[in-house]
């Protein structure tokens, strides 16, 4: 018998930064409930998904969602009654067209993409299998390689580094779970060092101490003095992944960068790629994550010419989850992988999508959180759902984070010796 959604409403909640965000909340003709809150990024690029906000200075200085909330219940909520849930792509392609813009900046992708995350739960619990198989099929059995933010910098800390995560990579465990310890241990080993020298031990938007530094080096060699006191080996336990955004330290999203924070000096793309190859060449690096700005494409390709067949190149900015870009990318070479995060493009659909594409490249692609998230674990049963082999959800710290790391647990219990974890 057909399952149809008979209720979709909406409300303003709050995400890990203290600000509103959408909480949709769908039910379906069987009587099936679920509910999905929507996160939100901070470091964004330019052509990412509108995130629809009020803009009213009385309330939450403008940041509110009420706007967003009234879309999904008086818009996009009463065109979907009815539609068969298991229909995914038809009910995405709907709103899209009731938004009728490139980017949503109609009824807003965070009213859409609400929408699309709760339906395929409901979906799912409607058709009692996880939800990670619903969406991966009954072959979904890989657990992602938890590349853990240890270390904070650029817009998501308040300190001098320049780089925006310093990620710590247990590419060298057995299984899920034992990643997960070996870095959380090097985590808490990471906070014990920085005390010692009398650094900060807080924390930024995602988890990581953002500490102040001796230079954008420090940061690297202060984790792999965190991983070998931990007991672990440094690219053969635990290897290291950086975040640079270089985007917030560019000029107009491309050369000259800026590195202000840490007073290092203006750069050059060429400057950047050099001490990139002088930080590979050292350190146990295995990805690189938006080395150059949105609008440096030339600067990418080069980036990827001289490093790509040494770790992963990612985009982020450059790429924003959407075909488009990552159409261009694969045909220019800018990079060997794409950063995916769903709230970037708006649907579960468009995203899936944008994983198809970079699959079919040969690419690979990174499954991502977002600095300002919920505790909503959607994206740990995408992440193995997708085969990724790989994902940032924030640090061994703030529950937000923590959620997706334990619902990834569960998912590993739940599948037991058939569990997948491998890096490659």
């Amino acid at each position: 018998m057909k399952v149809t959604i008979s209720a979709i409403r909406s409300m303003e909640i709050l995400d890990s930064r203290g600000n509103p965000t959408v909480r949709v909340f769908v039910e379906l003709s069987d009587g099936t409930t679920a509910v999905s809150s929507v996160p939100s990024g901070a470091s964004t690029g330019e052509n990412e998904a509108l995130e629809l906000r009020d803009g009213d200075p009385k309330r939450y200085g403008g940041k509110g969602v009420l706007k967003a909330v009234a879309n999904v219940n008086e818009k996009l909520g009463p065109a979907l009654i009815g539609m068969d849930a298991t229909q995914q792509a038809l009910i995405d392609q709907r709103m899209l067209e009731l938004d009728g813009t490139q980017n949503k900046s109609n009824l807003g992708a965070n009213a859409i993409l609400g929408i699309s995350m709760a339906v395929a739960r409901a979906a799912a619990a409607s058709a009692n299998v996880p939800l990670y198989q619903y969406l991966g099929g009954a072959g979904a059995r890989r657990l992602p390689v938890p590349c853990m933010n240890i270390l904070n910098g650029g817009e998501h800390a308040d300190n001098n580094v320049d780089f925006q995560e310093f990620m710590a990579v247990p590419l060298g465990a057995p299984s899920f779970r034992e990643g997960l310890r070996y870095v959380a241990e090097t985590f808490h080993v990471l906070k014990g060092i920085l005390k010692d020298r009398g650094l900060s031990t807080g924390v930024g938007d995602e988890g990581g101490f953002a500490p102040n530094l001796d230079s954008n080096e420090d940061a690297i060699e202060t984790i792999i003095q965190a991983i070998e006191k931990a007991g672990y080996r440094p690219g053969i336990d635990i290897a290291i992944a950086l975040d640079s955004a270089a985007t917030s330290f560019s000029s107009d999203g491309k050369a000259p960068y800026d590195l202000k924070w840490s007073g290092a000096g203006t750069k050059s793309s060429e400057d950047l790629i050099a001490l990139a190859e002088e930080w590979v060449s050292r350190y146990p690096i295995v990805l690189w994550e938006d080395p150059l700005a949105e609008e440096d494409w030339e600067g990418f390709r080069k980036f990827t010419d001289k490093l790509g067949d040494k770790i992963e190149v990612v985009g982020d900015d450059i790429f924003v989850t959407n075909t488009r870009y990552i159409s261009r990318g694969i045909e220019e070479g800018t990079a060997n992988s794409s950063l995916i995060k769903l709230n970037q493009i708006g649907t579960v659909t468009e995203t899936i999508e944008a994983v198809r594409m970079c699959r079919d490249a040969g690419w690979r692609y990174f499954i991502s959180h977002r600095s300002g998230e919920t505790e909503d674990p959607f994206l740990a049963d995408f992440a193995v759902a997708m085969d990724g082999g790989h994902l940032k959800s924030g640090s061994a710290s703030r529950s937000e984070r923590i959620a997706k790391y334990n619902r990834l647990l569960e998912i590993e219990q739940e599948l037991g010796k058939s569990a997948l974890y491998y890096w490659k």
